[in-house]
C-alpha cells in the first residue's frame, strides 16, 4: 500500500474546491482558488471545518481531475488548506499547479512531515499537535490564532524560532474576537514586528 507521507499522493480527499477571496494573513483580500483536503488529527476545539478532518468522508480526487477543476480560475494563486493538508504528500499535487503557472499557497499546523514545492507556507501551529522543527524554516508567515491569555506567550515562543523575514500575524478566534481584540491591539502596539488578521471574509460574507 502506498504511504501517502513518503510517496506523492495519487488521489487526494478532497473536501471542497472552490474560488473565493484570501481572507487571512498576508495575502489578505486577494482572489484564490481553495483546495480543502479531507484529514486532521490536530483536533482544534474551535474548528470551523470539523466536517474535514475524516479523510474518509471524502471523495476522492486524482491529481489530474484537481487540476482541471482549477484551469479555469483566473487567479494565479491555489490555496492548499484543511483540515491537515501536510497529512498528504503534496510533492506531486504542487508539481502539477506550478505547471500550469500557478503560485502555491500552503496552509498548515506544521504537524506533518513538510512536502510540496511552495511559494508561500502559511504556518499556524496549535496547542494541541506540536509541530515538527523542520516547518520552521520553511515558514513565510506565522499566524497565531488567539483564543486566550496564554496565546500571547505562544506566539512568541514560535516567534522565536522562524527565520527573522517571516512574517508575524496574530488572529482572534472568531467567537471571541470581541474579547480578545482589544488585546490584540495592545500587544502589537507594544510588539509592533506583529500585525493583526481579522478574517475579513467572514466580515464581508463570503467563503
Amino acid at each position: 500500500m502506498q504511504n501517502q507521507k513518503t510517496e506523492p499522493a495519487i488521489v487526494l480527499p478532497v473536501m471542497e474546491i472552490f474560488y473565493s477571496i484570501q481572507g487571512e494573513g498576508f495575502h489578505q483580500g486577494r482572489a484564490a482558488t481553495f483546495i480543502r483536503l479531507g484529514g486532521c488529527d490536530v483536533g482544534c476545539v474551535w474548528c470551523d471545518v470539523k466536517e474535514s478532518w475524516d479523510a474518509d468522508a471524502h471523495k476522492k480526487f486524482s491529481t489530474e481531475e484537481i487540476i482541471s477543476s482549477i484551469k479555469i480560475s483566473p487567479s494565479e494563486i491555489v490555496i492548499v488548506t484543511g483540515g491537515e493538508p501536510l497529512m498528504h504528500n503534496l510533492d506531486l499535487l504542487t508539481a502539477e499547479l506550478k505547471s500550469e503557472g500557478k503560485k502555491t499557497h500552503l496552509e498548515t499546523s506544521g504537524a506533518h512531515p513538510f512536502s510540496g514545492k511552495w511559494d508561500w507556507v502559511c504556518f499556524s501551529p496549535k496547542k494541541f499537535k506540536e509541530p515538527l522543527d523542520e516547518i520552521y524554516s520553511k515558514a513565510d508567515e506565522l499566524k497565531i490564532v488567539v483564543f486566550n491569555n496564554s496565546d500571547f506567550d505562544f506566539a512568541l515562543e514560535h516567534a522565536s524560532k522562524v527565520s527573522s523575514d517571516c512574517k508575524l500575524f496574530l488572529q482572534p478566534e472568531w467567537s471571541k474576537a470581541d474579547k480578545m481584540i482589544p488585546l490584540i491591539i495592545d500587544f502589537v502596539k507594544q510588539n509592533p514586528q506583529w500585525e493583526i488578521s481579522l478574517q475579513i471574509h467572514k466580515y464581508l460574507g463570503v467563503e
